[in-house]
């Protein structure tokens, strides 16, 4: 009797004592699983954090080279509305010097150069002149005659010319008619002005860089 209790005490002592190490070997495995687990959320926050770092580093980059591209935009228009601006106030400086040159003494050197590189751009055999009414006063045979002369020299052709008998031009300059009335030469002061916008543009944007040395 007293064996029998032995024997089933030492029964019960082994099955504790795998239950024991039974229960321990499932608890470290649970630790185990619970550690990966763990590392495994971190890695995925880590990840997710990196993702998110990244696209808010891209969409700030996207963000400051939009405003960039906008800031350079305004610039831009801001400095061709300057140089509009000068040009523009040259432009009407230059109108209104010539204006008033109409009544100096050495106006009349002024039409001669104007009527003779509209002659040259005309290139025919004779032409009519037109000009303001004050400018057509100072187109007399003498002036004429000056032009003409000055023509030859420069392109060794003859070059007949003529006051001609249409109404006076409203704007400042003169206009020169082939004979046949098929073509002309504008060498008006708005329409030089215009010719010469992209040269006048050059020079202001010359002196802006000098200006900014």
């Amino acid at each position: 009797m007293e064996s029998a209790e032995k024997d089933k005490a030492a029964l019960i002592s082994g099955i504790e004592t795998e239950a024991r190490a039974e229960g321990q070997e499932i608890i470290k495995e649970a630790q185990k699983q619970a550690d990966e687990k763990r590392k495994y959320t971190e890695k995925k926050i880590e990840s997710v954090l990196n993702d998110a770092r990244k696209e808010a580093q891209e969409k700030a980059e996207k963000v400051k080279s939009k405003l960039l591209s906008s800031v350079k935009l305004e610039v831009k228009r801001r400095s061709m509305h300057a140089r509009d601006a000068v040009m523009q106030d040259i432009i009407d400086k230059v109108e209104k010097k010539l204006f008033t040159m109409v009544n100096d003494t050495n106006y009349r050197s002024v039409l001669i150069n104007w009527i003779t590189e509209a002659a040259i751009g005309l290139d025919a055999e004779s032409a009519q002149i037109n000009a303001s009414e004050k400018e057509r006063m100072l187109i007399d045979d003498n002036l004429l005659s000056d032009a003409m002369g000055k023509i030859h020299t420069q392109t060794g052709r003859k070059m007949e010319l003529k006051l001609s008998d249409g109404q006076p031009l409203k704007s400042q300059g003169i206009i020169l008619t082939a004979a046949d009335g098929r073509t002309a030469f504008n060498n008006q002061v708005k329409t030089r002005m215009l010719r010469n916008q992209r040269k006048i543009r050059s020079l202001i944007y010359k002196r802006i860089l000098a200006g900014n040395k």
